[in-house]
C-alpha cells in the first residue's frame, strides 16, 4: 500500500438536514466550524439543506408536473410502440 495515499483528516463527521432535522454520522474530510454533541461524542456539524431522507424522489412524494398533456400526448404517439 502507498504511502500517504490517504487525506490526514479523514474523520467521523455528523451532517444535518436542515428540513427535517435528521443528523446522520459518516465520515469525511469536509471542513466544518460547528460542533454537535451525539451519545457524548463531539463531530464536526455539516449542515445540509437537503439529503435523501427530505428529497422527494427518495421519499415517494415526487410529483409530476404535467403541463398541456404533454405525457398524454406522448403515449398517444408512441405508446403503441411499448407494447409490442
Amino acid at each position: 500500500m502507498k504511502k500517504d495515499l490517504h487525506p490526514s483528516n479523514y474523520r467521523d463527521v455528523a451532517f444535518k438536514d436542515m428540513s427535517n432535522g435528521e443528523t446522520f454520522i459518516t465520515r469525511s474530510t469536509v471542513a466544518s466550524k460547528e460542533t454537535i454533541e451525539i451519545d457524548g461524542v463531539t463531530y464536526p456539524l455539516v449542515k445540509l439543506e437537503i439529503t435523501s431522507s427530505s428529497h422527494p424522489f427518495f421519499t415517494g412524494k415526487q410529483k409530476l408536473v404535467d403541463t398541456a398533456g404533454r405525457v398524454d400526448k406522448f403515449m398517444s404517439r408512441y405508446g403503441n410502440r411499448l407494447k409490442k
